[in-house]
């Protein structure tokens, strides 16, 4: 092998669209852009609050899909406060969360920001950050390849279900 080469790996191909799952956030099924023009996952969230439970910061917010009055907010622990450019190229501090996304048949942890995408096609934006390092190539002419997160790999994960009390749960 040349110098400076890398092995071959197999990778997995997926598509410029993918149908994702955020079980920690009680989203069981999310349509995502894999953007890898973005450094950030964004996701969309309404009625964002900030409070303190047990000596940290945490935040509580509804999700998508939105179920009206019936839609129960979930918290999650603030990992980090920061300047992330919206699809304008200005910068806003965004609150940003660390939870599981579930590709078909795969899962790893993921830094989420929340923000207000109403206005935009895609509730879920997967940033780069998001997909690097997991062995996948994006194909922008190709959408949903991998298919829909797979629901016993979702109840496998032994994940705690998620706080709909937005009381928080103990670190």
């Amino acid at each position: 092998m040349a110098p400076g080469s890398h092995r071959p790996r197999k990778h997995q191909v997926i598509g410029w669209r993918e149908d994702v799952a955020l079980p920690e956030l009680a989203i069981g099924h999310i349509k995502a852009k894999i953007d890898t023009g973005a450094r950030t996952t964004a996701l969309h969230a309404e009625d964002v609050e900030e409070f303190w439970r047990y000596g940290h910061r945490w935040v509580r917010f509804l999700t998508p899909p939105y179920h009206g009055q019936d839609c129960e907010p979930v918290s999650a622990r603030v990992v980090d406060r920061r300047a992330i450019k919206n699809t304008s190229g200005i910068p806003q501090m965004r609150i940003v969360i660390h939870t599981t996304l579930v590709l078909g048949n795969r899962h790893w942890g993921i830094d989420v920001s929340l923000t207000d995408r109403k206005e935009m096609g895609f509730d879920l934006i997967l940033g780069r950050t998001a997909v690097r390092r997991h062995g996948l190539l994006v194909d922008p002419g190709r959408s949903f390849l991998i298919g829909p997160p797979k629901a016993e790999l979702i109840s496998s994960l032994n994940l705690s279900p998620p706080d709909t009390t937005g009381q928080g749960k103990p670190a």
